[in-house]
């Protein structure tokens, strides 16, 4: 995960490395995704694996669509 400062930046940062451009999200996004994701400890008695269905939908959910987010 790279940070940048604006969309602009993104851009110029893809040009200047000669690579494609990649999903862009808010810190905000991020962090609403880690308290998904981390949100029950891998210790706790009832964590397990989330399938790729469920993967999906938490991505969906929480509006990280596209073909960047598509596991299938």
């Amino acid at each position: 995960m790279l940070l940048f400062r604006s969309e602009e930046h993104i851009d110029r940062w893809c040009a200047t490395w000669r690579l494609p451009r990649g999903a862009a999200f808010t810190l905000d996004h991020c962090w609403r995704l880690a308290q998904v994701w981390y949100g029950t400890p891998r210790t706790a008695p009832d964590w397990r694996r989330r399938t790729l269905e469920e993967t999906q939908a938490v991505f969906a959910e929480l509006g990280f669509v596209g073909e960047f987010w598509d596991l299938q």
